[in-house]
C-alpha cells in the first residue's frame, strides 16, 4: 500500500471516529429535554430529532462555509491539519463527555482546526474576519438561546 493511501485512510478513520463520537454525545442532548418533560415520547423525540438533523445536513451552507474558509487560511489547510482537528474533536469531546461536561463538536472543529493552523503557520494562519462571526454566532447564541 502507498503511503499516500494509508496517510488518506488514517484521516479517513479518524475522520468517521469524530462523527461518531458526536453523535454519541451531541445528538442526545439535542432531545434530553423534551424526553424529561415528556413532552415527547423517546421515539418520537428520536424521529422528529432525525428528520430534523437530515434537513439541517443539506438546508443550510453557511456554518460550513465559515468554518471551511473563514477561520483558518486554506492555503495551509491539509490532510496533517484535518488529521490533528479530528483527533482533538475526539480527544476534547470524549474527556468532556467522562466529566459530564457539555460539549460542542462545532466548536472543538473550530478550536482544532485554529490549533492546526497556528501549529503549521503561526498567527498569519488565521483570518480575523472568520472569527469575527464566530464570537458574535457565540455572544448570540448565550443570550438569544
Amino acid at each position: 500500500m502507498e503511503i499516500s493511501l494509508l496517510i488518506l485512510l488514517l484521516a479517513l478513520f479518524f475522520i468517521l471516529w469524530a462523527e461518531f463520537v458526536n453523535g454519541w454525545t451531541d445528538a442526545p442532548n439535542a432531545i434530553a429535554t423534551i424526553i424529561a418533560t415528556r413532552v415527547l415520547s423517546p421515539k418520537k423525540a428520536i424521529i422528529l430529532a432525525t428528520i430534523l438533523n437530515i434537513i439541517g445536513a443539506f438546508s443550510g451552507t453557511a456554518v460550513a462555509a465559515t468554518i471551511g474558509k473563514d477561520i483558518v487560511n486554506a492555503d495551509i489547510i491539509n490532510i496533517g491539519t484535518i488529521t490533528a482537528a479530528m483527533i482533538s474533536i475526539i480527544s476534547w469531546s470524549t474527556l468532556a463527555w467522562k466529566f459530564g461536561l457539555p460539549t460542542s463538536e462545532s466548536h472543538a472543529l473550530v478550536a482544532g482546526l485554529t490549533g492546526a493552523g497556528l501549529a503549521t503557520k503561526g498567527w498569519e494562519a488565521i483570518i480575523g474576519k472568520g472569527w469575527e462571526k464566530v464570537g458574535i454566532g457565540l455572544l448570540l447564541s448565550t443570550f438569544l438561546g
